[in-house]
């Protein structure tokens, strides 16, 4: 349960409240994306690393939100993301 919301001291005759809120901390790369080059009909792997583990992410090509698919592979551990592209074509390039 979360714990942000507002909390008061009752003494019968007075009281008194307060609101907490709790702010999560961005989640940043710790290790970013690096250019790859891989022959046409081979597999690449791009891996980044995140600051918070598990934190959900969104691949994308250009302006395309990434599915899982034969063509597309993402694995996440911890704070370690990754996209498999499988069968590389010159044109997904």
């Amino acid at each position: 349960e979360a714990d942000a919301g507002e909390y008061t001291c009752d003494t019968g005759d007075q009281q008194t409240t307060a609101a907490v809120l709790v702010k999560a901390p961005p989640v940043l790369f710790k290790h970013w994306l690096k250019n790859e080059e891989v022959e046409e009909g081979h597999t690449v792997t791009l891996c980044c690393e995140l600051t918070k583990p598990n934190a959900p992410v969104e691949w994308r090509k250009g302006d395309t939100v990434l599915q899982s698919s034969d063509k597309y592979e993402m694995r996440q551990e911890g704070t370690r993301v990754e996209l498999i592209i499988y069968d590389a074509e010159a044109q997904d390039g």
